[in-house]
């Protein structure tokens, strides 16, 4: 006979069982990553305060603070503005749209899910694609009484680009059009004609009221008509590992870990795949190859790690490995290229430029990048390609790249995490597109760096000088031209070797077919700044006279010269002083508006930041200024 304390503690050892099988079912459950987007006000925010609700993950308190926030900031009346649950920032409560992405975590019995709420705002597009890059489902939303919209196509074309493969189509406030089914299926035509070319595994279209819950996690008496699922069975049973199942191990490096002599490890998150103790890799760049000897985690050493797991690795041999390189399956290597093609979405009121030079940001890795040619840009309508020679707001386009140095990439396609990167402008540090690799691009098999018996220090040993790279920048009438022509006469009587590259002479030849729009000045800059390379390769000291407007570019100059060879000359003169001058007569036209694209007048300047010299023409005149650059450049051994 079991006594009171005996059936008590019986009791409590039955509650302990069932809580301990309740964690492990919930850490089995699968999980759900996926994202709520489409056009300003279709209902986003409101879906997901739905969903939380009806899956009874609001407490009491929050819904006491929610009903005061909806009494204040709500939109819907005396009712509860289910908005406000994810809509956290003052000034999205104060406009009634959502800005930042916010993520909610919400559970069912059968999966755990994962939703960003993104903004419907153009001018917020970059923060949908970060919600976008990790989600495995898109909820596209569309308001019954507005149809398919701008804002609905770009969103569902920036999530193709970026891997998801399974839609919702929430026709949402379909309780304002009275449920009318011939609205409903017009919409779901409309969508399904426009998506066809985005490549979706899957469209399920779903007529709903996010405010009342109508088909969100119960089907709706409302509408008789549908017989699909409501929102949270669909999520509850959509198939989304198809994709994911036997990719090739991949392991971007972020850290090696030296604790001590005794201790090497290469710490990151598996990407894709496993790794075992014992299991052969490789080095994704140089090929070298070795043997997993642990795996080791805060908890522990592991036998494996699997796609998901922070772990740091130890190998059985020294090999060269550092953050910006991978460790990979040797069976199936990724490409390590200095050309690929990708996909790319612009997020800067700057446009993208052909030939600008970016910092192209991967996983691990960061490399100095330019587009080296656009392809087209898709149209966001119909997803035609249409020709382009920039990419603006929000536009995509099809973009070839180069890169300073080579990097291991997979394809989008293949790894959401090792083909995808970012651009960084290089001077302001903004994120300025997100991008999608698709293959790389390979050089011809015959062409190869030829090795030179002759050096470029023996040429100009021989010509007793140091090369150099003297850069002229400056309005149009400064003066760039009058002082390097003296100079250069100076130097040649004194015995030195020089070639001036002046701007208006090189457009009679060499770049004979640019314009002076912005992108035929950086693709002007970029010939002049590979010329004159060569010219200091062959010992010459380089006199370049080029108004060069765009900081970025005279950094791309910069940067492609050896150490101490480019020297930044800022010829500095005011406006008001160039235009009096007017020497060719272009001032008076372009003010009068005959010349289109300017600099100084309809077209900007940037004036250099930290010039090497810095060069002010007001009170003196040019030989004096050129007896002041020769001194300069006797002080430091160039001449």
């Amino acid at each position: 006979m079991l006594t009171a304390n005996s059936a008590l503690l019986r009791k409590d050892e039955d509650a302990l069982v069932d809580i301990g099988d309740y964690v492990a079912a919930q850490e089995n459950k699968g999980l759900l990553r996926f994202l709520t987007c489409g056009s300003v006000d279709d209902g986003k925010s409101t879906l997901i305060g739905r969903l939380l609700y009806d899956t009874k993950l609001i407490f009491e308190d929050q819904l006491a603070a929610l009903e005061r926030d909806s009494r204040k900031h709500g939109t819907v009346g005396d009712e509860i503005d289910f908005a406000l649950l994810v809509d956290g920032l003052e000034a999205e409560r104060e406009q009634g749209i959502t800005i930042d992405v916010a993520y909610r975590f919400f559970s069912t019995p059968k999966r755990k899910f994962i939703v960003a709420d993104t903004p419907g705002h153009e001018q917020y597009t970059r923060n949908m694609a970060t919600g976008a890059s990790t989600a495995d489902l898109a909820i596209v939303l569309v308001d019954a009484r507005q149809g398919i919209l701008p804002q609905t196509r770009r969103h569902s074309m920036i999530a193709s680009l970026l891997g998801i493969r399974h839609i919702v189509l929430a026709v949402n406030k379909i309780d304002l059009v009275g449920f009318d089914r011939a609205t409903f299926e017009r919409i779901v035509e409309d969508y399904r004609s426009f998506a066809e070319e985005l490549g979706f595994d899957s469209i399920q279209p779903i007529p709903m009221s996010a405010r009342y819950g109508d088909n969100v996690t119960l089907s709706s008496g409302k509408t008789p008509w549908y017989r699909g699922p409501s929102l949270i069975e669909h999520l509850e049973n959509v198939d989304i590992d198809a994709h994911a199942e036997g990719r090739p191990f991949r392991f971007p490096v972020q850290y090696v870990s030296r604790p001590n002599l005794n201790f090497r490890g290469f710490a990151g998150t598996v990407a894709s795949g496993r790794i075992a103790v014992g299991d052969p890799v490789t080095v994704a760049k140089s090929g070298k190859r070795s043997q997993i000897r642990r795996i080791v985690t805060r908890d522990g050493d592991l036998d494996e790690a699997v796609e998901g797991q922070a772990v740091t690795l130890l190998l059985e041999d020294e090999v060269e490995l550092s953050r910006g390189n991978m460790l990979v399956t040797p069976e199936a290597r990724p490409h390590v290229a200095d050309q690929f093609a990708a996909n790319l979405v612009w997020f800067d009121e700057k446009p993208l430029l052909p030939g600008r030079s970016y910092i192209l940001r991967t996983e691990t890795d960061e490399v100095s990048a330019t587009v080296s040619q656009l392809k087209h840009r898709r149209n966001i309508n119909n997803s035609a390609q249409e020709a382009a020679t920039s990419l603006e707001l929000n536009e995509v386009g099809h973009c070839h790249f180069s890169l300073q140095a080579p990097i291991a990439f997979d394809a989008f396609a293949d790894n959401r995490t090792t083909g995808a990167f970012i651009l960084i402008d290089r001077l302001t540090n903004a994120t300025v597109g997100a991008g999608m690799i698709l293959r790389p691009l390979r050089r011809a098999a015959n062409i190869h760096w030829q090795a030179l018996d002759v050096t470029r220090q023996s040429r100009a040993e021989i010509k007793h000088q140091k090369p150099a790279v003297l850069w002229f920048t400056g309005l149009s009438g400064s003066g760039k031209s009058t002082i390097a022509n003296l100079l250069d006469k100076k130097l040649h009587a004194a015995g030195r070797h020089t070639y001036i590259l002046d701007g208006d002479n090189v457009r009679h030849g060499l770049n004979r077919d640019l314009g002076f729009s912005d992108e035929d000045r950086v693709e002007n800059i970029r010939r002049v700044a590979e010329t004159a390379k060569l010219m200091a390769d062959a010992g010459l000291i380089v006199l370049v006279s080029f108004i060069s407007p765009f900081r970025a570019e005279r950094r791309m100059a910069r940067e492609l010269m050896n150490e101490g060879e480019f020297v930044e000359v800022f010829v500095d003169t005011p406006f008001e002083e160039c235009a009096r001058r007017d020497p060719k007569g272009l001032y008076a036209k372009a003010l009068k508006g005959e010349i289109k694209n300017f600099t100084g007048v309809d077209s900007p300047y940037e004036t250099p930041e930290r010039a090497d010299i810095h060069i002010s023409t007001t009170g003196r005149t040019p030989e004096e200024l050129v007896d002041d650059l020769e001194a300069w450049l006797k002080e430091r051994g160039y001449c």
